[in-house]
């Protein structure tokens, strides 16, 4: 199967994944399951497998479904599921498609709201015992016709290679859509890998600079610190459930289109084959890459400072089968997509070495992998 065609077949409401090995489009959906508890949730898929037309299920986790009246986990058994090879460079005879520009662009907050909300950030981490806090901001985009998932899609599965390119419906007839950098958990039979990247500079144009950046990142204390915490907190969640795990002391660089990172390779042998994908990407999630450390009062933290509620931005969206193997992204870099409008999403990681105006700046980068899917020229929304 060309994964050009599974692109193309995408409508909305569908259940779209590229990655560098694999496409995956699951359409329509034969079973829809629900939840706030993560753990049991992954028990009634797995009990829903049994018997399910389709050998997946696919879907999304939001940032918070644990506090009373938090944001449900959504997946789905889909009525039909079809596979392909990776999607490059079958996509790259295909044009691009157009968007079309906003109307009208609204800060939540304005960048200045958002610069001083870092440092009180920076002021709290000791008062709360906290090492890490990540703190995000929003655009909300409003348009004169509707929205097409489809042609926003479509543009970030050619202008990302590598990652983790999605589409999944969500409640309401929403859409998010996006292109992750980040593997939250993958399993295949025993094995376990964990990608998790903390640590940020953007790209640039300019070759000679956009190595400088490179370099500095590597280079970068403030960073390494950033990274250090996640890649222990990640080592320590997935211990439980290895016999074996290998964590390298040392991050390596790694890129996007937009951004440099810091990225740790963690693998695992998996002490308990009844522990499915979803299983692990349920304890796992949320990380301090999207969350902080310690989880509870980092989330706190978020939850006063942050003027919007995340939904499932910073959550996680991939898909589980019938054998418990499955592939979950961090739902990061992507946007919540209604009829004629959408709200695109951009966080950094905080610790006390974070500058407030270098972190307003590295969230303006991070809006770069939606902006340019939809045809808006590079540094379009830095302004906002």
């Amino acid at each position: 199967m060309d994964a050009a065609r599974l692109l193309e077949d995408y409508a909305r409401g569908d259940f779209f994944l590229a990655t560098a090995h694999r496409t995956i489009l699951g359409s329509g959906a034969a079973t829809e399951l629900t939840g706030t508890d993560e753990a049991r949730l992954a028990e009634r898929v797995r009990r829903a497998l049994g018997d399910a037309p389709t050998p997946i299920a696919a879907g999304v986790l939001p940032f918070d479904s644990a506090a009373d009246g938090g944001t449900p986990a959504r997946l789905v058994i889909p009525e039909g599921v079809r596979f392909a090879g990776r999607p490059h460079p079958a996509v790259d005879r295909l044009p691009r498609r157009h968007v079309g520009l906003p109307e009208r662009v609204t800060p939540v907050p304005e960048g200045r709201r958002h610069a001083e909300a870092v440092a009180d950030a920076v002021r709290r981490l000791g008062e709360r015992g906290l090492r890490k806090v990540v703190l995000a901001r929003a655009l909300d985009l409003e348009f004169a016709e509707p929205v097409r998932p489809e042609a926003i899609l479509h543009n970030l599965v050619k202008d990302n290679d590598r990652g983790y390119t999605f589409a999944a419906g969500l409640p309401g007839g929403r859409t998010l859509v996006g292109s992750s950098p980040e593997l939250l958990l993958s399993r295949q039979g025993d094995r376990v890998v964990s990608h998790p990247h903390a640590g940020s500079m953007p790209r640039s144009a300019d070759p000679v600079t956009d190595r400088q950046n490179g370099e500095a990142l590597l280079a970068s204390r403030k960073d390494h610190i950033e990274h250090a915490v996640l890649a222990e907190a990640v080592a320590e969640a997935l211990r439980p459930f290895c016999r074996k795990l290998d964590a390298p002391e040392k991050p390596e660089l790694v890129s996007t289109p937009t951004m440099w990172h810091l990225g740790t390779t963690i693998t695992g042998e998996l002490a308990d084959r009844d522990v499915t994908a979803l299983h692990l990407a349920a304890a796992l999630h949320p990380t301090p890459a999207i969350c902080g450390t310690p989880t509870e009062s980092a989330r706190e933290l978020v939850t006063e400072l942050e003027p919007f509620e995340r939904g499932y931005y910073a959550g996680a969206l991939g898909w589980v089968d019938a054998e418990g193997d499955g592939e979950w992204a961090v739902t990061i870099r992507c946007a919540e997509v209604a009829e004629r409008s959408l709200r695109l999403y951009a966080g950094g990681g905080i610790v006390p070495e974070s500058d407030p105006g270098a972190e307003l700046d590295e969230t303006s980068a991070k809006f770069a992998t939606l902006a340019e899917a939809m045809g808006l020229p590079r540094g379009w929304l830095a302004e906002f």
